[in-house]
This record gives structure tokens, C-alpha cells and sequence, in this order.
């Protein structure tokens, strides 16, 4: 059998990027399946949510912003803290920059795995990670809160909630109620496989029905196109808590047959293959989320910190 290129080391050609207006206040910056980053323009200042992987890779997001604004960007938010998502906010300090928000699991995971995690990550994501020498560090939040804020942006009410665990225990929406624009993290995935390796699977579909409960209009998911229609919003929650539930029902028939971690995988293919093998980033997600799942239905509570050199023992176990 053909050894397959670790993770996504052979992901190399560039997205194009789409940068879409959803309501007055709201927008998507979006790259066919690579992390996406939302934008919220309020009366006399801006918010960012997620900063992309690496300062420099901020600029092109800065970019999109300044076609449309010469506001402050005061605001970065973390919708949870994968390194992917975060380690570009230092870019926004020349555009503004007065607060880094994340919710307090998410600062706690910082404190954790915030090192390991940043050097899994680039070795990962290598085209994600352009001009990693330029990252100074961790990103650390300048405000936390436990459950939620709400942020006014002059007349614009921004929510900045933590819903519950799922993707990961610090997982943190913004919501617009003026204009029911959600923008969701990657609880939500749209047209991209979901990453489940530092998830809470059991708790992911009740964080969804709370999410589900706000009656969004439109959704930025952490992945894929803007969810502009309530029909694209409906799937985008029905897919996720699809890929998410299936995942770990194969977890836990694996437990139950007293299969390991390979014949875990090789159940969790026979039941995620047909309906989702087809989605962008699947190939890499899927050892990472087998490993997860596996370990939840195994009692296994808190995910396992995942390095560098786990990444790719576990990686090269599952694909041999």
C-alpha cells in the first residue's frame, strides 16, 4: 500500500480567496476549505474573528478590510485556539489593535498546549504557515469570560458567547441578533471535513441545538462558504452533527467489539467513507478524529495533547 503524505504536508496550492458582504455590518472571508476569518464592522471600529495562522498571512485579510473601511481593527476574536486560527493576530497591532477575546477554556488551553500545539500545527499545515518566522509567540487573550459578553460596536450588539463544548472546551461564537449573522468556529463546518481531534463528540449536538436555537439567517462556518440561505444553514448544522455523530458511533461500536485503534479506523471507514470521504481536508482529519473518538468511548474524558512527534507515530500507525 502507498504511504499517504502526512497530513496535509502535500496541500500546496493556493485558495482563492472570496470576501463576501452578509448584512450591514457583517462579512466572510473565505478560501475554498481553509480556515476562514470573519469581519464585523460596526460604527467607528472593527472586529476580527480568527486571525489566520501567521502575521503575514493577516495582511491579506487586512487587505480585504481596507477595500471597504479605514476603521480601527480594535477587536480580535477567537472562535478557540488552534494555532491555524490564531497565531496571525499580532498583525492587527498596526491597524489598532486594543483587545484579543477568548473565552476562559480557551486561555486555559493556552496555558496547557499552547507550545505543543503551535509546533503540531506547522508541521501539519505547511502552506497555511507562509512566513511562520514571523509568529512571536503564543497569542494570548487580553479578556476572557466564562459563559458570555456582549461587545457594543456604537449601535451594533455583538454577542460573544461560549455555547458549550464540542470542537474543542473553549469554543466561542459571535452573534449579531440586529442582523441574526452567527459566525460559528468550527463548530460548524461547511463543504470541509470536521477536526475532532481535541473534541468533546457527546457534547457537540447539544452545542448545536443551542446554536440552532438562535435562528441564524446566515452562518460563517469555520470552514467552506458562507451560509447565506436558510436552506444552506439547515444543512450546514444537519451535516455536522452527521459527521460528528457518526464519528463516534463508530468509536463506540469499536469499544464495544473490543476492537484497537486500527480496527477502530477501519470501522469509522466503513461508515464515513461514502457519505463524506469526498470532502476537502477528510484525508487529513480523519486519523486525528478516529484517535479522538476512540479515546472518548474508551473513558478517555479530556483530550490528549497532541506534539509533533504523536502527529506523525499515530498517523504513520493508522495509514500502514
Amino acid at each position: 500500500m502507498t504511504q499517504k503524505a502526512f497530513a496535509s504536508v502535500a496541500d500546496l496550492e493556493e485558495k482563492p480567496v472570496s470576501f463576501v458582504q452578509l448584512s450591514d455590518h457583517a462579512w466572510a472571508f473565505t478560501a475554498e476549505g481553509d480556515p476562514n476569518t470573519g469581519v464585523v464592522i460596526g460604527d467607528d471600529a472593527v472586529m476580527v474573528i480568527d486571525a489566520t495562522a501567521t502575521p503575514v498571512m493577516a495582511q491579506r485579510v487586512i487587505a480585504k478590510v481596507r477595500e471597504v473601511t479605514t476603521k480601527p481593527i480594535k477587536y480580535v476574536t477567537l472562535t478557540h485556539y488552534h494555532a491555524v486560527r490564531v497565531l496571525g493576530a499580532s498583525g492587527y497591532r498596526s491597524e489598532g489593535l486594543e483587545q484579543i477575546i477568548a473565552s476562559y477554556p480557551t486561555y486555559e488551553l493556552i496555558c496547557e498546549r499552547g507550545e505543543a500545539d503551535m509546533a503540531s500545527e506547522i508541521g501539519r499545515f505547511p502552506r497555511l504557515f507562509q512566513a511562520a518566522e514571523s509568529i512571536p509567540g503564543l497569542t494570548w487573550p487580553t479578556l476572557t469570560f466564562k459563559e458570555e459578553i456582549t461587545l457594543w460596536m456604537g449601535s451594533l450588539e455583538v454577542r460573544i458567547w461560549h455555547p458549550g463544548r464540542g470542537h474543542t472546551k473553549g469554543d466561542t461564537v459571535v452573534w449579531l441578533p440586529q442582523e441574526r449573522v452567527l459566525f460559528s468556529g468550527d463548530l460548524i463546518e461547511a463543504e470541509a471535513a470536521c477536526y475532532t481531534g481535541d473534541a468533546y463528540l457527546r457534547d457537540w449536538p447539544a452545542t448545536l441545538e443551542r446554536l440552532a436555537a438562535l435562528n441564524p439567517a446566515k452562518v460563517v462556518p469555520g470552514r467552506g462558504p458562507a451560509l447565506t440561505t436558510p436552506e444552506a444553514v439547515a444543512n450546514g448544522f444537519a451535516y455536522t452533527r452527521d459527521f460528528v455523530t457518526t464519528l463516534y458511533r463508530a468509536a463506540e461500536q469499536a469499544v464495544a467489539e473490543g476492537r484497537d485503534l486500527k480496527g477502530a479506523m477501519a470501522l469509522a471507514r466503513q461508515m464515513m467513507d461514502a457519505k463524506f470521504g469526498h470532502l476537502f481536508i477528510y484525508e487529513h482529519c480523519l486519523p486525528f478524529d478516529v484517535t479522538r473518538a476512540f479515546d472518548e468511548a474508551s473513558g478517555i474524558a479530556d483530550p490528549r495533547i497532541w506534539t509533533a512527534e504523536r502527529d506523525r507515530q499515530m498517523w504513520h500507525a493508522l495509514q500502514e
